[in-house]
């Protein structure tokens, strides 16, 4: 069945969307959606991709863990995955995961209840008692190394107390403020002249993904040289109370353990036995757990927090709800992104009256138009807000407001504002409806539509646009790009305003000589100096500069702001075709070809390299030194490399994800369905015993199926005679 092209549209809408509001919330800690928002844009997705399965590619958010590692950090593999959790917003979604678990087991299954802390995910390592490694979530495989950090939380047990421990466990948790030490970092955020944070979660990833270390050194280094002048002493000074205000910071963490990972030494046969095995190790477990009979009483547990959710001395959005017995979970497993045993019960979001005072609009790196609300401040939900996204002009029609409005703000899982809706009742006549603007707010060029059915607006000018501009630039430094310390907004704008760069093109080629006629890059000259010298900031940004020219091909590909090419596919088009030449060359059809990428992403990547002053881009990048091609696989780790595999049923040695990890590690793609493109599906016992869908799937199409011996021989040898 042709897939209708208004189907395409929205769907590409939808994965940028989604894929932008992850990063945002993610990796910068800096939200731009609601929460109800998200899942009613991912909700749309995943029936959208069910009506058309063509669409699915490996680029979309529901084949992938929400969230993504920052480069900031050296990166940790989780020994076992960190999953996501489905949601559920009613009873009535809540029955249904009841009624698909019953279906399965036909009696209660004992439930396991316990409050949704709103945190900083957290996957800690402990060998023989001794904390070994501390890492973020990341994109549920590989998160950020910040062991250093929590060596300073006094939360996190260095050692575990016992004089017996396991040999190995890994323990999952959330990192979080408590409400009192979150209002008092607001306060002193204000009294700084700085921005509050949001929220505790997003506090709690700022504190934590601080660069203690970094900072410990300059203090070494400025220790070792000699305090022979006023600047030198304010230095010290400076970088000392950096320190201990980072420090101070930390400390004032706290953490909640809700989870078991790998282990080896110990064995517990329910999630509660589990918690009180972390309880006698020393690991902080929540008091408000309760295990219950059934979902009647699973539901009772809701209603009383719903009703006391202020009276708990932390953030919480709602409630997760969890089969309490590991052999069913087990049984009962996970999808490609969240475990079927588990759900988590959003409660609604808390609602206050503010005035709508403006509405204006922003224009991004790719040229949306986006309208927000300036709004009153008000405080809801723990911070105060001034501005919330309208999206565009359609969902301004579709709320009905009108600037001068009074109206009802939502920060939805208390968390992201969001505008409902007026309070018709109180207009006075005096309220005017918004028109979006028919030309852009910074270069004045038509707005339009890309595409027919586009429900967005964006500014065609994609090349001179100083809007556009500066987002691309502020980008190419961002951690899912090329990740370069110092290459933030304000940085940005000022190369741009200082005539320092003509586009992101001439980024490579700065020089000091350059950076030296910018004030923002400069600080005064001392007593024994004649002019203004380098600043700190600015020789940071050409040592970082000339780092990322040697990242790898994938972040490049990401750095060029390719519509709808992220991580996943960037990395999938830079291990298919090795070069930016070859991405370049390729036509529609071969790049729509590659695992992960599809018909959309790759017409966005023909387009991207069909306007002559993009490729004028790549030409400045290579010709500094960027990396423009990947390094040759000589290792046997790369034995699978672009192979397509599906996995399913139990093999003998390997949980599904090590499994999975197995051929990650050779370089292979790991898929969640059988389509033309896979190469080898993997039958575990369960599923000989018991043909899959898969399997069948996989026998009409003509796939090759292995066994466990034959995924053996696959890892060691790789495709041909070996499988």
């Amino acid at each position: 069945m042709s897939i209708p092209d208004d189907a395409r549209v929205r769907w590409a809408n939808l994965v940028d969307l989604i894929a932008t509001a992850r990063t945002h919330y993610y990796v910068d800690d800096q939200p731009t959606i609601s929460d109800a928002e998200y899942d009613d844009f991912y909700a749309e997705l995943q029936r959208l991709e069910g009506r058309f399965p063509e669409l699915v590619s490996g680029e979309s958010p529901t084949q992938t863990v929400g969230g993504q590692r920052s480069e900031m950090f050296v990166p940790v593999e989780h020994l076992e995955r960190l999953l996501s959790l489905d949601n559920a917003f009613s009873e009535v979604e809540l029955d249904a995961w009841w009624h698909r678990i019953l279906r399965d087991s036909g009696v209660d299954e004992e439930l396991l209840c316990e409050l949704k802390v709103d945190g900083l995910a957290i996957d800690l390592v402990y060998e023989n008692g001794v904390l070994r490694s501390a890492a973020t979530r990341g994109d549920g495989r590989v998160g950020e190394d910040v062991t250093y950090n929590a060596r300073l939380i006094p939360a996190i047990p260095q050692t575990l107390r016992t004089d017996n421990p396991p040999a190995l466990i890994e323990v999952r948790g959330e990192v979080y403020f408590p409400l009192e030490q979150f209002e008092l970092i607001n306060t002193e955020q204000l009294s700084m002249g700085g921005s509050v944070f949001a929220n505790p979660r997003n506090a709690a990833a700022g504190t934590l993904r601080q660069r203690v270390d970094r900072r410990e050194e300059d203090l070494r280094q400025a220790q070792l040289r000699s305090a022979n002048s006023a600047r030198d002493t304010a230095r010290l000074d400076r970088i000392t109370a950096e320190l201990d205000f980072a420090r101070n910071r930390l400390r004032g963490l706290g953490l909640i353990v809700h989870g078991i990972g790998a282990h080896t030494g110990m064995s517990v046969t329910r999630q509660s036995d589990g918690y009180e095995v972390l309880a006698t190790l020393g690991l902080p477990v929540s008091d408000r757990v309760s295990v219950v009979a059934d979902l009647q009483q699973a539901k009772e547990y809701i209603r009383y927090y719903g009703e006391n959710r202020h009276a708990v001395d932390h953030e919480i959005d709602g409630v997760v709800i969890k089969v309490n017995d590991f052999q069913r979970q087990t049984q009962l497993g996970s999808t490609s992104r969240a475990p079927r045993w588990a759900i988590a019960y959003k409660y609604p979001p808390e609602v206050v009256r503010t005035r709508l005072l403006d509405i204006a609009v922003s224009i991004g790196r790719t040229g949306r138009a986006t309208p927000y609300a300036v709004l009153e401040p008000k405080r809801v939900a723990g911070s105060t807000v001034s501005m919330a996204t309208l999206h565009n002009a359609e969902e301004v029609q579709r709320k009905g407001v009108l600037i001068g409005d009074m109206v009802f703000l939502r920060k939805a899982g208390d968390v992201i504002p969001e505008v409902l809706g007026p309070v018709i009742d109180d207009r006075d006549g005096t309220e005017r409806a918004f028109v979006m603007p028919t030309h852009c707010p910074d270069c004045a060029t038509a707005l339009r539509a890309m595409r027919e059915g586009d429900v967005d607006l964006r500014c065609p000018n994609a090349r001179s646009c100083p809007a556009q501009l500066r987002e691309r630039v502020f980008h190419v430094g961002s951690r899912s790009a090329l990740d370069i310390e110092g290459l933030g907004e304000k940085s940005a704008r000022a190369l741009l305003e200082c005539n320092l760069i003509g586009d992101e093109g001439d980024l490579f080629t700065l020089k000091a000589e350059q950076l030296l006629t910018c004030p923002y890059f400069t600080r005064a000259a001392t007593h024994s100096e004649t002019q203004r010298q380098l600043g700190e900031n600015g020789v940071r940004l050409l040592a970082e500069i000339q780092r990322a020219k040697g990242q790898p091909l994938w972040r490049v590909l990401v750095a060029l702001s390719i519509r709808h090419v992220g991580p996943t596919a960037a990395r999938a088009l830079a291990g298919q075709f090795g070069s930016m030449d070859a991405i370049r060359s390729a036509d529609i059809e071969t790049l729509s070809s590659v695992e992960g990428v599809g018909p959309v992403i790759a017409e966005a990547v023909g387009e991207w390299f069909a306007e002559s002053w993009r490729a004028e881009v790549c030409a400045k990048w290579a010709a500094a030194g960027v990396r423009m091609h990947e390094e040759v696989l000589t290792q046997p780790e790369g034995v699978l490399s672009g192979i397509s595999v599906v996995i399913t049923g139990s093999i003998p040695g390997y949980t599904r994800d090590s499994a999975a990890q197995a051929v990650d590690q050779r370089g292979g793609i790991v898929t969640s369905a059988v389509s033309s493109k896979t190469a080898y599906l993997v039958a575990g016992e369960s599923s000989a015993a018991k043909p899959s869908s898969k399997l069948i799937k996989a026998e009409k199409l003509g796939v090759e199926v292995l066994d466990a011996d034959g995924f053996a021989r696959l890892l060691e040898h790789g495709p041909g005679l070996g499988a």
